[in-house]
């Protein structure tokens, strides 16, 4: 696998599609199970001494496990009890994650939002430096992915490094700085969120005051090799923004009258497509 390093105190995306080798990445990199080749390293130690590192690390994968009938500290008192964390830090994390007035309610009367919340909380016990989250937003309404959203980037802002995947393209888009990208156990992209988006095809979407003109338009830009598709009352034109002073010129040259020049990026889940599909 292609390496990749997260920055400390940022959160990061970790995507592809099913079957690519997140969760198994996730499971190596806490010691869950053994990887058979590569390295890797976890705050500057090296995964083969899972010891050195595993006290700094708070993780939640597959969905939170807690008893029904106690209450949300008490089920946090369990686990600080046998992890050996200061029982201190509960009602604080419990306010750090939106729970701070539903501590002493029964974890079974917990909307799923909460729940995940409950499950994060248990996994910044240990103080950690870094916080690993597998689909910390599935099966969570919008109101749900939201308050996930807006902990984890309160957390990167206390100085919390998140790696997090997700299957919800448009919510690593807005919360993730960095992202590494898998197709079929292989790392295809790693760098910043932005960059990938800049990297992908450009586009520019024309409307004209006539829209009969917009064939004439199509013909002439296809011309100079900026192939164009013409759908309904726009023409979408592969050009980069800093071409559009040039389109509008060219418009005006031909007496065409433009109403409407708007560049165009692909979102995260049109670049994840176009990268992670099947090669025929």
């Amino acid at each position: 696998m292609r390496p990749f390093e997260v920055p400390l105190g940022t959160i990061c995306g970790f995507v592809g599609p099913n079957g690519s080798g997140k969760t198994t990445t996730i499971r190596m990199l806490l010691s869950l199970i053994t990887p058979t080749s590569g390295s890797g390293e976890i705050l500057d130690e090296p995964i083969s001494h899972p010891e050195r590192y595993l006290s700094r690390v708070g993780a939640m994968i597959e969905g939170p496990a807690f008893y029904p009938a106690l209450t949300g500290a008490e089920n946090l008192r369990v686990i600080a009890t046998l992890g050996g964390f200061p029982l201190e830090r509960i009602p604080v994390l419990l306010e750090t994650v939106g729970l701070g007035d539903r501590g002493d309610d029964k974890y079974k009367t917990y909307s799923l939002g909460m729940k995940q919340r409950l499950g994060i909380a248990a996994a910044l016990l240990p103080n950690p430096k870094l916080l690993i989250l597998d689909e910390p937003t599935n099966g969570l309404d919008p109101a749900g992915i939201q308050e996930i959203r807006d902990l984890l980037s309160k957390l990167a802002k206390e100085g919390v490094t998140v790696f997090v995947s997700s299957h919800l393209l448009s919510e690593i888009e807005m919360i993730s700085e960095y992202l590494v990208m898998l197709r079929k156990g292989e790392v295809i992209f790693f760098g910043r969120t932005e960059e990938l988006l800049h990297r992908s095809r450009p586009t520019i979407v024309v409307k004209a005051m006539k829209t009969s003109d917009l064939k004439r338009l199509k013909k002439l830009v296809d011309e100079i090799g900026h192939p164009a598709i013409l759908q309904g009352d726009e023409l979408r034109i592969d050009a980069d923004e800093k071409w559009g002073a040039k389109l509008n010129q060219l418009a005006f040259e031909n007496e065409i009258v433009l109403r409407q020049i708007t560049p165009v990026r692909p979102s995260l889940e049109e670049t994840f497509f176009d990268m992670t599909e099947e090669k025929r």
